[in-house]
């Protein structure tokens, strides 16, 4: 009797036991199919892309095969840098990665203050330098002084749109020139720059815009991305003969300025010790790119930030003041180059 009932409690456990686990293995019903990931193939990839170009032990890749509407670039124009980490090896069997662009969002034009001779000893022996060096010997050349891919000292504590510390982004030339002397009054008087340092400057700048996709509103005076410490290069440099003849840079259109200026005339002379419209201007020229803060004051700041816009694009009168000229000059660039 016993034995019987052993038997028939054995049956009954192995049963349950093995109904359990076929409703356990049953019960589970994946949603959606699962897909192996399929293995890249090596092949393809390496036919779709240039190879990387091999010279005497270094590596170079200057072919673009991202997409340059979208300011993405995978061209070197320097040796390609990479990492040797001890007992691995880094390959490149996918090099490049279309998602990258260039460090160089920038181009900052300079004056030295300097000679010839004294401008090179200073931007290569001391805390000071230029990537390139525009001499007034009346040659044919320009001094490179710092690899492109590298950080020159040229630019200090900068600021323009949403960018700061725009050594870390940009291409600094500088230019041989004296610079300024006070008269009795005050006025700063600047030296002209010769004919043969335009032509070096223009042809140097075009090279550089082109090759790192540098957009018009990103081409700068010192004086632009420091304010209240700079005036270089200072209203005698040709910035509307660099757009005119070379597509360098920003400038304004006449028509549209005019459309400003009647307003701008009005406002001007009713409104010029107003709050509001001390406001409205340093919003603007804060909105154009210049790093100043709106207080509705004509304080220190404003009054050189106004001196150097004036620098830029009205050098005929460089007094600090809003007049009803630079006023529609101002309304017309920002109008002309929105911040995107």
């Amino acid at each position: 009797m016993r034995k019987s009932l052993y038997i028939i409690g054995l049956s009954v456990l192995v049963f349950s036991c093995t109904s359990q686990k076929n409703i356990k293995k049953n019960s589970y019903r994946p949603k959606t199919a699962v897909s192996q990931a399929k293995p890249v193939n090596v092949a393809a990839v390496e036919k779709q892309k240039p190879h990387v170009i091999k010279d005497h032990g270094v590596e170079f890749f200057t072919t673009n095969i991202a997409d340059i509407t979208k300011n993405d670039n995978t061209a070197s124009y320097g040796s390609i840098v990479s990492a040797k980490p001890a007992g691995f090896k880094v390959v490149k069997t996918y090099f490049p990665a279309i998602a990258q662009n260039f460090r160089q969002k920038y181009l900052i034009l300079h004056y030295t203050v300097l000679p010839d001779d004294k401008s090179v000893e200073v931007l290569t022996k001391q805390n000071v330098s230029a990537h390139y060096l525009v001499n007034n010997l009346g040659d044919n050349e320009i001094y490179q002084l710092v690899d492109e891919n590298k950080r020159s000292y040229h630019a200090g504590v900068s600021a323009w749109r949403a960018d700061k510390n725009l050594n870390d982004t940009s291409i600094g030339i500088e230019i041989v020139n004296p610079g300024y002397k006070s008269d009795a009054t005050g006025k700063k008087i600047f030296q002209p720059f010769s004919d043969e340092q335009i032509k070096k400057v223009a042809a140097l700048a075009k090279d550089i815009v082109m090759r790192y996709n540098i957009p018009p509103t990103n081409v700068l005076a010192h004086s632009d991305i420091a304010p209240t410490r700079k005036q270089d290069p200072g209203p005698l440099f040709p910035w509307k003969k660099l757009y005119d003849e070379y597509q360098i840079g920003m400038w304004y259109d006449e028509a549209v300025k005019q459309t400003f200026i009647v307003n701008a005339e009005t406002e001007v002379s009713t409104k010029y010790n107003e709050p509001s419209f001390v406001f409205v201007v340093q919003t603007a020229l804060q909105k154009f790119g210049y790093d100043l803060f709106p207080n509705g004051k004509w304080d220190d700041a404003t009054k050189r930030t106004i001196e150097v816009f004036q620098y830029h694009f009205r050098p005929q009168n460089y007094d600090g003041v809003i007049d009803a000229e630079t006023w529609a000059i101002l309304q017309a660039l920002n109008q002309k180059y929105p911040v995107k």
